[in-house]
C-alpha cells in the first residue's frame, strides 16, 4: 500500500482522484471505479503498488510498436485493475479482478528489481501494460525513472484516460506510447467502456507536443464500431488531431469475455478500414491479429 500522489482533500474526509478523467470523488472508506485506489481516513492509497499480477518478455511488435525500436525485445509488467470496463477486454481476468473491493493479488517485485530483470535480459525498454498502467501511476513512475537513469526506454500501453496531471509527472520519464483509440464520439465509449473518446484525443495531442513516440491501435469489432462511417471517422481524427505520420493498428477481434457471442472481424473489414486510412492519408497502417 503506497499514498496515492495525485489527489485532493475534500470535506468530511472525502478525497478527489486526479490520475484519470473519472476523477472519482471517494468517500471515506471507500474505492475509485479503478478498484485500486482506496481512501482511508482522508488519504488515498494505491493498494496495488508494487503488486505484480503479470510479468513477461515480449517482441515489442506485440505492444504493438513497429516503429519503436523494432526486432527488439521488451520486458513487460502490470498490476490488477483498470479504469475503464471494455466489454471485449482480452485481459479481462486481470483489468476487472479489483471491482467490488476484492482484495489485490500479485506478486511483491520492486521497481528496483522490474529494472534489474530488464537489464539482465538485455532488454532496452521496459513496457507498462497487460492492464492499465495509469491505474498503477506510483509504481509505473518509481521504475520508470529507475529506468530512466539507467538508460532503458520506458512505454505505456495505455486506454488514454489519464490526466494532465497524470501526464506531467510521467512525460519526463516517458519514451514511446501505444494508445488504443476504440471509437469516435458516437456512443461506443460510454455502452461499452464506461468513459468518453475527447480526453483520448486531447491527451494524445499532448503526448505528440512532448514528442513522445505514438502508435495508435484500435480494435475493430463487428457491429459495434466496424461501420464504415466509424473507420472513416477514426481515421480522419487521428490525421485532424496528430497528422499523416502516427502509425495504426486495426486489429482483428477475437470473441472475448461479454462479447463471446460476437463473430471474429472479417479479414475484408480489415481490408476496408486500411483502405479508409490511406484514403485519409495514414502513412503507415498495420492490420494485427491476422495470422
Amino acid at each position: 500500500m503506497h499514498e496515492a500522489i495525485l489527489y485532493e482533500k475534500l470535506d468530511n474526509l472525502a478525497v478527489k482522484c486526479l490520475v484519470c478523467h473519472h476523477f472519482c470523488q471517494i468517500n471515506s472508506n471507500h474505492r475509485g471505479i479503478c478498484g485500486v485506489r482506496e481512501n482511508r481516513q482522508g488519504t488515498l492509497y494505491a493498494l496495488n503498488y508494487g503488486l505484480t499480477i503479470s510479468a513477461a518478455i515480449d517482441p515489442i511488435e506485440k505492444k504493438p510498436l513497429y516503429h519503436f525500436l523494432p526486432g527488439t525485445r521488451i520486458y513487460s509488467f502490470a498490476t490488477s485493475g483498470c479504469n475503464l470496463r471494455c466489454s471485449w477486454c482480452q485481459n479481462w481476468d486481470i483489468s476487472q479482478n479489483t471491482k467490488n473491493n476484492q482484495t489485490i493479488e500479485g506478486r511483491f517485485i520492486t521497481p528496483e528489481e522490474h529494472v534489474d530483470i530488464a537489464i539482465a535480459n538485455r532488454c532496452p525498454s521496459i513496457a507498462y501494460t497487460y492492464s492499465e498502467p495509469t491505474i498503477f501511476l506510483e509504481y509505473a513512475l518509481d521504475t520508470m525513472k529507475l529506468a530512466h537513469a539507467k538508460g532503458i526506454k520506458n512505454v505505456w500501453v495505455t486506454n488514454g484516460y489519464m490526466t494532465k496531471e497524470t501526464l506531467d509527472v510521467i512525460i519526463p520519464y516517458l519514451d514511446a506510447v501505444n494508445v488504443d483509440y476504440k471509437g469516435p464520439n458516437d456512443g461506443v465509449y460510454e455502452q461499452y467502456c464506461g468513459g468518453h473518446a475527447d480526453p483520448i484525443l486531447n491527451n494524445l495531442v499532448l503526448l505528440q507536443r512532448a514528442n513522445i513516440h505514438i502508435e495508435i491501435t484500435t480494435l475493430v469489432i463487428p457491429s459495434i464500431n466496424d461501420s464504415y462511417v466509424q473507420l472513416e471517422k477514426i481515421a480522419e481524427s487521428i490525421v485532424h488531431h496528430l497528422g499523416k505520420n502516427v502509425p495504426w493498428h486495426i486489429s482483428r477481434f477475437f470473441p472475448a469475455w461479454k462479447l463471446n457471442k460476437i463473430p471474429i472481424t472479417p479479414l475484408r473489414t480489415l481490408e476496408t478500414a486500411k483502405i479508409i486510412g490511406e484514403k485519409a492519408g495514414i502513412r503507415y497502417i498495420h492490420m494485427g491479429n491476422v495470422f
